[in-house]
């Protein structure tokens, strides 16, 4: 059978602590912080990251470059003796990460499988926990591939902003809206699904924001998995910051959902630094 390395990246939520218990290979996600380079959960922890965030230092995102990507590969088919590697970066549609990636992947004679199956956060994560079940059953990683993107629609997230601030310095959204959603108070709920960040609902109130996003879970569980009780249906939760406040959400998502076990974790800081502190997310698979 096959040796298989599964790789991911820091924006599937999985820490470098958590991937050495896992078995998996975690790129570190890189940030430009003031003009200074940082390495998410190597030299950036989520606290330091928001104290900065929050006190209006210049924050933005790349990739990690090909050099670090090449070199973990090498490694990992070397002197690790790997003979295959599914390599399972963020979302195409929100990086460039993944095409390079791929164009990389094609001097490595199909032992490199890069998987884009358009997922972030907590949905990615559970598709590099999917990875390594197939990688034990024997799937070669060419299967693991095509098995995986085939899935790629199969998930969403709900996440309700807290602040437009981030949104409107990312230009996401213009000044103007920005402006007027803070004077209404506006909580706007977002949806990953596929390779977007979408507007999907506008509530008024952090609770109408909640009940929006359990009921949009309950409606995609019925809808399109055909599971009204979500029975068979992967259900989980992040957020931005504020565990007090995802912790308190999570009573309301298990009540909604009481045959599942809710998963919480904090919001890659990719994602963060777009949307700010304070966010609340569900997500289903």
């Amino acid at each position: 059978m096959a040796r298989i390395a599964i790789v991911t990246d820091s924006n599937s939520g999985i820490t470098q602590a958590e991937g050495k218990q896992l078995g998996v290979y975690v790129l570190p996600m890189p940030f430009d912080i003031d003009g200074q380079p940082y390495f998410e959960d190597i030299n950036l922890t989520q606290e330091q990251f928001y104290e900065k965030l929050t006190g209006d230092a210049d924050v933005s995102t790349s990739q990690p470059s090909p050099d670090a990507v090449m070199s973990l590969w090498d490694d990992l088919l070397k002197n690790k003796e790997y003979d295959e590697i599914v390599h399972i970066p963020m979302s195409s549609g929100l990086s460039s990460s993944c095409a390079t990636a791929m164009i990389l992947a094609q001097d490595y004679d199909g032992k490199v499988q890069v998987v884009d199956n358009q997922r972030i956060s907590v949905t990615m994560k559970l598709s590099v926990l999917d990875a390594m079940k197939m990688a034990e059953d024997g799937l070669s990683a060419a299967e693991i591939k095509r098995i995986l993107e085939e899935q790629k629609f199969n998930s969403s997230i709900y996440i309700m902003v807290d602040t437009l601030k981030y949104l409107k310095k990312g230009g996401r959204i213009t000044p103007a809206a920005a402006a007027l959603g803070t004077l209404l108070r506006l909580k706007p709920v977002l949806q990953i699904q596929g390779e977007k960040l979408d507007a999907f609902a506008k509530a008024r109130t952090v609770k109408q924001a909640k009940n929006i996003m359990i009921k949009q879970i309950k409606d995609d569980c019925e809808r399109r998995f055909g599971s009204a009780d979500g029975t068979g249906v992967h259900i989980s939760m992040a957020y931005t910051h504020d565990l007090e406040a995802a912790e308190e959400f999570k009573k309301e998502v298990q009540e909604a959902f009481p045959n599942h076990e809710i998963v919480l974790n904090p919001l890659s800081l990719r994602v963060s630094c777009h949307i700010g502190p304070g966010a609340l997310a569900v997500a289903c698979s």
